[in-house]
Order: structure tokens, then C-alpha cells, then sequence
């Protein structure tokens, strides 16, 4: 299966190889805000999954902490990807920006942090699951 997707004005284009190995709800402060949402909709996959095709002159990146390089179009400010390669060994491409692409979360990270309750059903950690460096805790709706 290949995915395909673009920044706002089309420069910049992202095919992904195969499906992501999680969608997940995030609500951390430092997501919301590169976001400016009150959640952000993570996408992930595995590196060697993601691609960056052309027009790679107009993506640039900033890091608010080692490990996690935002990416985005220069030309349009359009964000395109979150790469976690040195932290979390995945790279987040938000699932608002991939063609034909039904984003299925299937739990929430940072609740505690939340500033948008959300009464879904799906689990809701307080930071992150065990298997990502977290506590695992899990909270209420």
C-alpha cells in the first residue's frame, strides 16, 4: 500500500510505503502548540517507510528539543512531519495531510495535559505507554 500526501500548496510531497504502525491523540503542550490545535493527530511509521519526494529545497525544520525535527514547507508554512528517528525511532507525517487516508486513533497520549476532553472509549494515558518511555498510567474519561 503506498500513501501520498502534501504540504498546503503542493511543493512539498510525502509518500509512505505500507501502513502506520500506530495513530495516536496527542495532547502534550509542545504539540498543540506546533499544531496551534487543541490535539494533535499522530501518524506513525517506521523510517524507512517515509519518503520525501522532490522539491526538498523548500522543507525546513525546527527542533525545540534533540530528537525531534519538525518539518515543514517554507513556501506555504504548511507542516508535514515530525521525525522521532533519534528519540522514539518513528516518524510522525500528520494523517491531515495524506490523500485518502482514514485516520483511526486508537489511544490518547499526555491526557493530563489536555485542554479538549474527548469521551471516546479509547485508552487515555497520562504521559506515554510503557513501550514508548512512559508510566503506562492510564486516566478516566
Amino acid at each position: 500500500m503506498s500513501i501520498k500526501g502534501k504540504c498546503m500548496c503542493g511543493l512539498v510531497k510525502v509518500e509512505i510505503d505500507g501502513y502506520p504502525i500506530a495513530m495516536i491523540l496527542c495532547h502534550c503542550k509542545v504539540c498543540r502548540s506546533w499544531s496551534a490545535c487543541p490535539v494533535n493527530g499522530a501518524t506513525l511509521f517506521k523510517p524507512d517507510q517515509v519518503k520525501i519526494l522532490g522539491n526538498k529545497q523548500f522543507l525546513d525544520k525546527f527542533s525545540l528539543s534533540e530528537g525531534h525535527d519538525r518539518k515543514w514547507c517554507n513556501n506555504c508554512g504548511g507542516h508535514i512531519l515530525t521525525d522521532h528517528t533519534n528519540s522514539y525511532g518513528v516518524i510522525d507525517v500528520y494523517g491531515s495531510i495524506l490523500d485518502n487516508f482514514e485516520f483511526k486513533p486508537t489511544a490518547h497520549f499526555n491526557y493530563e495535559s489536555t485542554i479538549l476532553p474527548i469521551k471516546d472509549g479509547l485508552p487515555k494515558f497520562k504521559d506515554f505507554p510503557k513501550d514508548f518511555g512512559g508510566s503506562g498510567i492510564l486516566l478516566e474519561e
